[in-house]
């Protein structure tokens, strides 16, 4: 899978913004434990907290593909733990082929571009996540906030069979 150029990801931004009306997001992000029998003499590397052995997929998801895959982590590591550790966590830190900051429509205010996550990945200026539903409780700003995120684990389950 070649790496995501600029061109990629502003194709990806105009793509996203129809269905969310959410500007500047460039891609989702979740982890999947993907269960297996554990190989002879891992010891726990691959237990994970469902108690079963499981190997973890970590992956950048649009328009109903795949737009980056980390695939080999342990099953006892988080979602978090391992993309701080992996490639796609270090690439998109240095912000290879992320365009540049850009408007928000119909205002002067320029923002980054984003990925979306779920609270199991840390708030970085290129990485953003819902309010937890314990803070958005009676709060209407952060409630029409979160309306307009792409929940990660729905965006899994309508744009991908698995």
């Amino acid at each position: 899978m070649p790496d995501p150029t600029r061109t990629t990801w502003l194709q990806i931004v105009n793509d996203l913004w129809d269905p969310w009306n959410f500007t500047n997001c460039i891609d989702v992000i979740n982890g999947k434990h993907v269960k297996f029998q554990a190989p002879p003499n891992s010891g726990s590397k691959f237990f994970n907290y469902k108690h079963s052995f499981s190997v973890a997929l970590l992956a950048l998801v649009a328009r109903y593909k795949f737009t980056v895959v980390d695939i080999g982590s342990y099953g006892r590591n988080s979602d978090g733990g391992i993309f701080a550790h992996s490639k796609l966590g270090k690439y998109l830190e240095t912000h290879l082929g992320i365009p540049e900051d850009k408007q928000f429509p119909g205002t002067s205010c320029l923002a980054p571009h984003v990925v979306v996550g779920d609270e199991a990945f840390p708030l970085k200026t290129y990485l953003l996540r819902p309010y937890p539903g314990s803070q958005s409780k009676g709060d209407n700003k952060k409630i029409i906030f979160n309306y307009g995120f792409p929940e990660p684990e729905e965006w899994w389950k309508t744009h991908l069979e698995y």
